[in-house]
């Protein structure tokens, strides 16, 4: 069996200059390849109110939703370090309720470890976290579950001071314990100041090349969501036509008698066949 991918093996990967490989995981078969492939972190993320789900942002995820994915992802990945997300209101109301949610997402998930957004504002709740023994990555930038109090997807950190306040908000979070810090959608010169600025790994989405790593979402990697992808993602493959490809011509073949064949079918003796007659 591979060596588990832990915390303290991202903190050398950041000291070394190695670059941290982060992934989105959703269910058993994905996560079983992202894991053989030799990605270092697998992320449950509440996008999958998005991608996997059908939903317009990822507000309407609950913990159950993100529980029930997080179960055959963690038993898939033999290597990878597996963080779940705690999705929106399981975190906001109070420290207690934070650290409630995060033990069912071990103890029931199977998850190594936490995700949160925000910054200043949710530096005690991580902190209750850390001290409890959670392990907590932490969310800067744009930060989805407050996609309407940010006004929409839009770039954070543009001006002086709201660079400043980003800084501030990461140096929060490396004081209350987080051991990785996720920042979406900056500017890259703001992401290779905090890159440079705190002890811990930062993880970029649209937060260009000098982060430590990068995270995708699975389904914009692969083609796979047929929706809008954002501007900072690559797609690496188009398995959508191959779907549609596919399907298609199982669908002729069988409108059309071509499928199943004698090769896909059973026999049965004839000797038996024929007192069935």
């Amino acid at each position: 069996m591979a060596t588990r991918v832990t915390v303290t093996r991202l903190r050398e990967m950041k000291r070394k200059g190695q670059k941290i490989v982060m992934l989105t995981a959703y269910d058993y078969p994905t996560a079983r390849l992202l894991d053989e492939a030799g990605v270092d972190v697998l992320l449950v993320g509440d996008s999958l109110g998005m991608v996997v789900l059908g939903y317009e942002s990822t507000l309407p995820v609950t913990l159950a939703d993100v529980l029930h994915h997080t179960r055959p992802v963690a038993r898939a990945a033999e290597r990878a370090l597996v963080v779940a997300d705690l999705p929106f209101m399981t975190f906001q109301i109070s420290p207690e309720e934070a650290l409630r949610s995060a033990g069912r997402l071990m103890q029931e998930g199977g998850a190594h470890a936490v995700k949160l957004e925000g910054g200043r504002e949710v530096a005690p709740t991580v902190a209750r976290l850390v001290q409890a023994g959670v392990p907590v990555m932490g969310h800067l930038g744009f930060t989805p579950q407050s996609v309407h109090a940010l006004g929409g997807y839009r770039v954070q950190g543009r001006t002086e001071d709201a660079a400043r306040r980003l800084l501030d908000d990461a140096a929060a979070l490396v004081e209350a314990g987080v051991f990785a810090i996720v920042l979406e959608m900056v500017p890259r010169q703001v992401a290779r100041l905090v890159t440079e600025r705190v002890p811990v790994p930062t993880i970029g989405i649209g937060a260009g090349p000098e982060c430590d790593g990068q995270v995708l979402v699975l389904h914009d990697l692969l083609g796979l969501y047929t929706r809008q992808s954002p501007r900072f993602a690559r797609r690496y493959a188009d398995l959508a036509s191959v779907i549609r490809t596919a399907v298609g011509e199982y669908a002729d073949d069988v409108r059309g008698g071509a499928f199943p064949g004698p090769e896909h079918s059973f026999d049965m003796d004839d000797a038996v066949l024929e007192r069935l007659y």
